[in-house]
């Protein structure tokens, strides 16, 4: 599956962020299917949508991004979608909750690209 043909959600609290990243994985030729700024709309717009990328924000405001993570890679989709959190903060604020979620890596959000997220997608270890 090449990178346009991806669906992707975003799940952050941020409307300005959404709109930006959106539009970034639509001028690559993504396909944005939702936003999300919860859990609970989280795992609502994935199981409606069933994207292949979910983007997950680390701090949701009262929610943590772990907690929506963990919430997704649990749900029974037929394909389990790459999930990669995103922050404002540095990794080192949180490697050793990188390290233990389900998500496949972590990017900053400052210089967030399509072509980051495409690389991030490629080292999905298979399975």
């Amino acid at each position: 599956m090449s990178f346009s043909d991806r669906r992707c959600l975003i799940v952050d609290d941020s409307p300005p962020f959404c709109a930006a990243v959106c539009d970034m994985l639509q001028t690559a030729g993504m396909t944005v299917v939702a936003t999300a700024s919860t859990l609970a709309t989280a795992v609502e717009a994935a199981s409606a949508h069933e994207p292949d990328l979910i983007l997950v924000d680390i701090d949701l405001g009262g929610e943590s991004g772990f907690d929506v993570v963990e919430a997704l890679h649990d749900l029974r989709l037929p394909t389990r979608p790459a999930i990669i959190l995103v922050s404002t903060h540095d990794q080192d604020d949180f490697a050793e909750m990188i390290e233990e979620s389900s998500a496949i890596g972590f990017l900053q959000k400052f210089g967030l690209s399509a072509e980051l997220i495409a690389a991030t997608v490629a080292r999905r270890p298979p399975g």
